[in-house]
């Protein structure tokens, strides 16, 4: 094939193409066009609607922590992992327990001078359970190896979804309502949804949380309480609907 024929195919490839690209953008421009004269219209509006609920946390989290102090980074390296085999193999296996390991540090001190003295070492076992007696009981029996750093009540993921499904229930509910009396408000027929969003949100409230460490670990016997305290959880729908007249 010559080099006028080549050409001339693809000038009539370039050609084909840019007229299909041209199609495209007129069949976008006409959908975007239908989208804007809906909603010149029909106008619409914006409404929010939430459902609330306060439930008792059922799960708590209890951090056991290690520290270790020594002028070599393997000595401190070593106790470390002692304390933490020795304290695992005695909560490990618990019948409504779970425990696993947490973070594990190893870090250089500095003199004044900036050369390094000792080393520090910092080692943590997670407890998690919702059975809040017997946590608290075997948290107090390893205190003197592994002394509680942190606790923290929550609610448990599984109970937490069954709480927002019914949530979703009742804010849908209560946003057709609120849709229903803005369309009767306004003297419309009826309304159609043009976008919805879903929002949630939680607060804690519990109890002094550092007293109740100090508690734990001060009673050998694991006798203190806990109280896990309550939630409140939240779930919103915010949209917009589209007001609908039977006369148009």
């Amino acid at each position: 094939m010559n080099l006028i024929a080549r050409l001339s195919r693809l000038s009539s490839a370039v050609a084909t193409a840019g007229f299909a690209v041209a199609l495209l953008a007129a069949g976008s421009a006409v959908a975007h066009g239908e989208h804007e004269a809906d909603s010149v219209k029909y106008p619409y509006a914006s409404l929010r609607a939430e459902a609330v609920t306060e439930v008792a946390r059922d799960t708590v989290r209890i951090t056991l922590a290690a520290e270790v102090r020594d002028t070599e980074q393997a000595d401190v390296a070593s106790a470390l992992t002692q304390r933490v085999d020795s304290v695992m193999k005695q909560v490990r296996g618990r019948d409504g327990i779970t425990a696993h390991s947490g973070n594990y540090q190893v870090w250089p001190m500095n003199d004044q001078d900036g050369r390094v003295s000792n080393w520090a070492g910092r080692a943590e076992i997670i407890l998690e359970s919702s059975d809040f007696e017997a946590v608290s009981k075997l948290a107090g029996e390893v205190a003197d190896r592994m002394p509680i750093a942190n606790m923290a009540f929550f609610v448990a993921p599984r109970e937490r979804a069954r709480y927002e499904a019914e949530l979703v229930q009742e804010a849908a509910t209560a946003f057709r309502a609120r849709a229903e009396a803005l369309t009767q408000a306004f003297g419309y027929e009826s309304y159609s949804i043009r976008e919805i969003e879903i929002g949630g949100a939680g607060a804690s409230y519990q109890p002094e949380a550092r007293r109740m460490m100090a508690m734990v670990a001060s009673d050998s016997a694991g006798n203190v309480p806990l109280e896990g305290g309550t939630e409140r959880i939240s779930l919103s729908i915010q949209g917009t609907i589209f007001l609908n007249s039977s006369r148009e």
